[in-house]
């Protein structure tokens, strides 16, 4: 019963998320090809906007790596480590 709520409710959300995440009609005639379809308002107007959009592109993308990276093996071995207390228990 809990996961069928949570499967519409999950399915819902979804749908709504798809709904805010394509481009109108309007913005798609302002963006260049590239983001024609993903984003709204002006496109970029210059190279540097585009230099700007990969740096940032790199460091969420780092972000990410790092944070699976990290959540998936953390390193600390320490018997001390305030997580052992937590897992101890």
């Amino acid at each position: 019963m809990k996961n069928k709520i949570l499967l519409k409710i999950t399915v819902v959300v979804f749908l709504l998320i798809n709904i805010q995440v394509f481009a109108c009609d309007a913005c798609k005639k302002q963006q260049p090809k590239t983001t024609q379809n993903f984003t709204h308002g002006a496109g970029p107007d210059s190279n540097w906007d585009w230099v700007i959009i990969a740096i940032i592109a790199l460091i969420t993308l780092a972000t990410f790596v790092y944070s699976i990276k990290y959540l998936a093996f953390p390193g600390e071995k320490n018997g001390n480590h305030i997580k052992q207390s937590i897992f101890n228990n």
